[in-house]
Protein backbone atom coordinates (compact mmCIF):
# COMPACT_ATOMS: atom_id res chain seq x y z
CA UNK A 1 0.00 0.00 0.00
CA UNK A 2 1.63 3.56 -1.19
CA UNK A 3 0.21 5.97 1.29
CA UNK A 4 2.78 8.60 0.06
CA UNK A 5 2.03 12.14 -1.48
CA UNK A 6 3.93 13.55 -4.27
CA UNK A 7 4.46 17.61 -4.80
CA UNK A 8 6.48 18.50 -7.54
CA UNK A 9 9.67 21.06 -6.63
CA UNK A 10 10.75 23.75 -9.35
CA UNK A 11 14.33 25.43 -9.38
CA UNK A 12 14.32 28.42 -7.41
CA UNK A 13 16.65 30.04 -10.25
CA UNK A 14 13.12 29.65 -12.12
CA UNK A 15 11.65 32.48 -10.12
CA UNK A 16 12.05 36.35 -10.24
CA UNK A 17 11.33 38.44 -7.44
CA UNK A 18 10.12 41.74 -7.16
CA UNK A 19 9.40 44.88 -4.66
CA UNK A 20 5.55 46.52 -3.81
CA UNK A 21 4.40 48.68 -1.06
CA UNK A 22 5.67 47.76 2.35
CA UNK A 23 3.40 45.91 4.75
CA UNK A 24 3.28 47.05 8.21
CA UNK A 25 2.35 44.64 11.52
CA UNK A 26 -0.59 46.10 13.43
CA UNK A 27 1.44 45.56 16.44
CA UNK A 28 4.76 46.45 17.89
CA UNK A 29 5.42 43.78 20.89
CA UNK A 30 4.71 40.92 21.60
CA UNK A 31 2.55 42.64 24.53
CA UNK A 32 0.43 44.51 21.59
CA UNK A 33 -0.28 41.39 19.57
CA UNK A 34 -1.63 39.42 22.64
CA UNK A 35 -3.87 42.55 23.68
CA UNK A 36 -5.35 42.65 20.44
CA UNK A 37 -5.57 38.82 20.30
CA UNK A 38 -7.85 39.58 23.64
CA UNK A 39 -9.89 42.73 22.48
CA UNK A 40 -11.15 40.24 19.12
CA UNK A 41 -11.48 37.36 20.80
CA UNK A 42 -13.59 38.94 22.85
CA UNK A 43 -15.66 40.29 20.41
CA UNK A 44 -15.62 37.88 17.61
CA UNK A 45 -14.70 34.51 19.27
CA UNK A 46 -11.27 32.47 18.00
CA UNK A 47 -8.89 34.22 15.60
CA UNK A 48 -8.48 31.68 12.16
CA UNK A 49 -4.91 31.71 10.77
CA UNK A 50 -4.17 30.48 7.98
CA UNK A 51 -0.29 29.95 6.00
CA UNK A 52 1.34 28.82 3.23
CA UNK A 53 4.19 26.44 3.04
CA UNK A 54 5.79 27.30 -0.23
CA UNK A 55 8.50 24.69 -1.70
CA UNK A 56 11.57 25.48 -4.18
CA UNK A 57 14.70 23.07 -5.06
CA UNK A 58 18.15 24.63 -4.54
CA UNK A 59 21.00 22.04 -4.97
CA UNK A 60 18.65 19.33 -5.18
CA UNK A 61 17.46 19.73 -1.87
CA UNK A 62 13.85 21.10 -0.95
CA UNK A 63 13.90 24.79 0.69
CA UNK A 64 10.80 26.47 2.41
CA UNK A 65 10.05 30.03 1.19
CA UNK A 66 9.82 32.16 3.98
CA UNK A 67 9.08 36.32 4.74
CA UNK A 68 12.18 37.42 6.92
CA UNK A 69 11.22 41.13 8.97
CA UNK A 70 13.63 42.87 10.40
CA UNK A 71 16.75 40.24 9.68
CA UNK A 72 15.95 38.30 11.83
CA UNK A 73 11.82 36.90 11.91
CA UNK A 74 10.71 34.92 9.89
CA UNK A 75 7.08 33.87 8.95
CA UNK A 76 5.23 32.21 6.44
CA UNK A 77 2.99 34.15 4.11
CA UNK A 78 -0.36 34.07 5.39
CA UNK A 79 -2.97 36.45 7.25
CA UNK A 80 -5.77 35.70 9.59
CA UNK A 81 -9.15 35.09 8.42
CA UNK A 82 -11.94 37.88 8.19
CA UNK A 83 -14.98 36.75 10.29
CA UNK A 84 -17.40 34.45 8.06
CA UNK A 85 -14.50 34.24 5.11
CA UNK A 86 -13.64 30.88 3.37
CA UNK A 87 -10.97 29.29 4.76
CA UNK A 88 -9.71 28.63 0.89
CA UNK A 89 -10.48 32.01 0.05
CA UNK A 90 -9.15 33.39 2.82
CA UNK A 91 -5.32 31.57 2.26
CA UNK A 92 -5.53 32.79 -1.43
CA UNK A 93 -6.24 36.11 -0.39
CA UNK A 94 -3.47 36.12 1.64
CA UNK A 95 -1.08 34.81 -0.71
CA UNK A 96 -1.94 37.66 -3.20
CA UNK A 97 -1.76 40.11 -1.05
CA UNK A 98 1.92 39.08 0.58
CA UNK A 99 3.62 37.71 -2.88
CA UNK A 100 1.10 38.54 -6.26
CA UNK A 101 2.38 41.45 -8.19
CA UNK A 102 0.74 44.95 -8.07
CA UNK A 103 -1.53 45.61 -11.16
CA UNK A 104 -0.23 49.17 -11.34
CA UNK A 105 2.69 50.14 -9.82
CA UNK A 106 1.34 53.34 -9.87
CA UNK A 107 -1.20 52.46 -7.42
CA UNK A 108 0.06 52.37 -3.74
CA UNK A 109 -1.80 49.78 -1.94
CA UNK A 110 -3.81 49.12 -4.95
CA UNK A 111 -5.59 45.46 -6.53
CA UNK A 112 -3.34 42.76 -7.37
CA UNK A 113 -2.67 40.99 -10.72
CA UNK A 114 -5.13 38.06 -10.71
CA UNK A 115 -3.13 34.77 -9.51
CA UNK A 116 -3.70 31.01 -9.29
CA UNK A 117 -2.73 29.76 -6.06
CA UNK A 118 -2.69 25.54 -6.33
CA UNK A 119 -3.40 24.69 -2.77
CA UNK A 120 -2.67 20.97 -2.33
CA UNK A 121 -3.69 19.68 1.33
CA UNK A 122 -3.60 20.60 4.92
CA UNK A 123 -0.03 19.64 6.74
CA UNK A 124 -0.90 20.64 10.08
CA UNK A 125 -3.13 22.79 12.99
CA UNK A 126 -1.43 24.47 15.89
CA UNK A 127 -3.58 25.89 18.88
CA UNK A 128 -2.82 28.95 20.85
CA UNK A 129 -4.94 27.85 24.14
CA UNK A 130 -4.35 31.02 26.18
CA UNK A 131 -3.27 34.64 25.56
CA UNK A 132 0.04 34.02 25.02
CA UNK A 133 2.56 33.22 22.80
CA UNK A 134 3.23 29.76 22.50
CA UNK A 135 1.06 27.42 20.30
CA UNK A 136 0.62 23.86 20.70
CA UNK A 137 -0.30 20.78 18.06
CA UNK A 138 -3.00 19.90 19.91
CA UNK A 139 -5.77 21.27 22.28
CA UNK A 140 -4.28 20.87 25.87
CA UNK A 141 -6.79 18.89 27.94
CA UNK A 142 -8.26 21.35 30.19
CA UNK A 143 -9.06 24.05 27.44
CA UNK A 144 -12.53 24.29 26.11
CA UNK A 145 -12.29 27.43 24.02
CA UNK A 146 -8.63 27.93 22.38
CA UNK A 147 -8.09 31.55 21.36
CA UNK A 148 -6.31 31.12 18.02
CA UNK A 149 -6.16 27.77 15.06
CA UNK A 150 -3.70 28.15 12.75
CA UNK A 151 -3.53 26.19 9.72
CA UNK A 152 -0.76 25.51 7.36
CA UNK A 153 -1.48 24.74 3.52
CA UNK A 154 1.27 23.12 1.10
CA UNK A 155 0.79 25.56 -2.07
CA UNK A 156 2.23 23.61 -5.60
CA UNK A 157 3.88 26.49 -7.32
CA UNK A 158 4.42 27.14 -11.11
CA UNK A 159 7.87 26.39 -12.68
CA UNK A 160 7.91 29.78 -13.01
CA UNK A 161 6.27 32.78 -11.33
CA UNK A 162 7.51 36.13 -10.88
CA UNK A 163 6.55 37.20 -6.80
CA UNK A 164 6.70 40.65 -5.36
CA UNK A 165 7.08 40.96 -1.60
CA UNK A 166 6.33 43.73 0.64
CA UNK A 167 9.80 46.00 0.68
CA UNK A 168 9.87 45.93 4.62
CA UNK A 169 10.42 42.36 4.14
CA UNK A 170 12.47 39.80 2.56
CA UNK A 171 11.53 36.37 0.94
CA UNK A 172 14.46 33.98 1.71
CA UNK A 173 14.51 29.95 0.46
CA UNK A 174 15.72 28.00 3.78
CA UNK A 175 16.81 24.30 3.40
CA UNK A 176 14.75 21.71 5.05
CA UNK A 177 17.94 19.99 6.87
CA UNK A 178 18.47 23.99 8.32
CA UNK A 179 15.23 24.09 10.01
CA UNK A 180 14.89 20.79 10.94
CA UNK A 181 15.02 20.81 15.15
CA UNK A 182 15.81 23.88 14.87
CA UNK A 183 13.41 25.61 17.43
CA UNK A 184 15.54 28.53 18.69
CA UNK A 185 15.96 29.99 15.74
CA UNK A 186 12.67 29.57 13.73
CA UNK A 187 9.74 28.70 16.52
CA UNK A 188 8.73 25.40 17.00
CA UNK A 189 5.92 25.71 14.26
CA UNK A 190 8.44 26.41 11.47
CA UNK A 191 11.22 23.86 12.98
CA UNK A 192 8.52 21.34 12.75
CA UNK A 193 7.76 21.35 9.11
CA UNK A 194 10.51 18.68 7.73
CA UNK A 195 8.73 15.97 9.66
CA UNK A 196 5.52 17.26 8.21
CA UNK A 197 6.83 16.56 4.81
CA UNK A 198 8.15 13.72 5.42
CA UNK A 199 6.11 11.61 3.85
CA UNK A 200 6.11 13.44 0.88
CA UNK A 201 7.77 12.25 -2.42
CA UNK A 202 9.22 15.30 -4.03
CA UNK A 203 9.89 14.94 -7.46
CA UNK A 204 12.31 17.78 -8.35
CA UNK A 205 12.17 19.82 -11.93
CA UNK A 206 15.17 21.12 -13.72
Amino acid sequence: MNISSTCSLHALSGYSFGVKDAQLDEDHSNAQRMARLHSEFTTMGMRRTVEAVLLVHEHGHPHVLMLQIANGFFRLPGDTLKPGEDEMEGLKRALSDKLAPPADVNVPGGPTIDTTWDVIELLGTWWRPNFESYMYPYIPAHITKPKEEKRMYLIQLPEKRLLSVPKNMKLVAVPLFEMHDNATRYGAQLASLPTLLSRFTFVKNL
